[in-house]
């Protein structure tokens, strides 16, 4: 009996150090069972068991038991977050505890540039990464988040910010809105909130007039010409004669087909530069940041009149006889 007792208790300590040693390898030794690299989505309301589950199926970890005795005994207050997730290395069980309770998703790029309209932008998102484009307008369309910096503002024209975002799978319309209007209000920082109270133009009027800057040129070195061109026509009560604008309403009205004609010139309309004084009363795009440190910043010039003299550069002049001269030069001789 004795005999038996002991060889019993010999296979039990056998047995409890071959477990052991096995969960030691299993739990505390990286591992990685696929080639490669991957993907494991971990969605909303999963609980331990699932994700467990989804891990071991993927390979990512060697044992569903040990991962689920192993959380229970030492992370069971660790939150583990859903999101997508990518695993390329071998990673212990802790490393991968650590990276779902960290939430180290994957992101994706999503590039917005400069010179969008709203629905532009919420065309290309739907398009392009599959947002839904009526959600996306929807948020949009609501002025609230901007409404500590813009209180006329009847939308977000003008201030979804664009930039290059990396943003995890699932993200909705409603966090891709919020997520660019805080970039915005990061951007137009207290430095240059600063500098329009100092020239006495607000928050919406500088956006306004980096809008129009923006569609104007894409060359760095000539925003700051043209503002002081917009400064001038301004200070002198002159109509900023700003085609974009024309281009702005003839999109607003799906009229657009990629030409500006005689008649356009004359759409009643309060965005028309042409026929009206002032800023309009909207932005027309969304501007990036050296558009409107140009708008914040113009040069120091005498300029009151610009004319495109091929894709890449315009001719500024001072006075109307000097501008119609480069209009038949740069414009009428070309077009014969």
């Amino acid at each position: 009996m004795k005999k038996l007792l002991a060889v019993l208790v010999l296979v039990i300590l056998i047995l409890c150090i071959v477990v052991g040693l096995d969960a030691y390898r299993k739990v505390f030794r990286p591992y990685k069972g696929y080639g490669g690299s991957r993907t494991v989505d971990i969605p909303a309301g999963a609980t331990v068991s699932d994700i467990a589950r989804r891990l071991y199926h993927a390979r990512v970890i060697p044992s569903y038991t040990y991962f689920l005795i192993y959380y229970r005994l030492f992370f069971s207050t660790t939150q583990l977050k859903s999101g997508e997730y990518e695993f390329t290395r071998r990673l212990t069980m802790k490393q991968v505890i650590e990276k779902l309770h960290r939430g180290r998703v994957v992101l994706y790029k999503i590039t917005v540039k400069e010179g969008m309209t709203l629905r532009e932008t919420a065309e290309y998102l739907g398009r392009e990464h599959q947002f839904d484009a009526e959600s996306f307008l929807r948020e949009a369309g609501s002025p609230e988040p901007i409404r500590d910096l813009d209180p006329e503002a009847g939308d977000l024209e003008g201030y979804l910010y664009p930039e290059t975002y990396l943003v995890p799978r699932g993200t909705t319309a409603e966090q891709m809105v919020a997520l660019m209007v805080q970039r915005f209000k990061e951007t137009f920082n207290h430095t240059l909130r600063w500098r329009a109270n100092d020239i006495g133009m607000s928050v919406r009027e500088v956006v306004i007039l980096a809008a129009l800057i923006e569609k104007e040129t894409a060359h760095r070195d000539e925003r700051f010409l043209i503002s002081s061109v917009f400064h001038n026509r301004l200070k002198r009560g002159m109509p900023l004669g700003c085609d974009p604008t024309i281009i702005y309403i003839l999109k607003q009205q799906n009229r657009w087909d990629g030409n500006i004609r005689w008649k356009d010139l004359e759409i009643e309309s309060p965005y028309n530069t042409r026929i009206h004084k002032g800023l309009p009363p909207g932005p027309i795009c969304s501007p990036g940041v050296s558009s409107i440190e140009a708008a914040l910043y113009p040069e120091n010039s005498e300029y009151l009149y610009f004319v495109a003299k091929d894709n890449r550069s315009h001719y500024f002049s001072k006075t109307l006889k000097e501008h119609n001269w480069a209009v038949r030069k740069f414009i009428l001789k070309k077009n014969e």
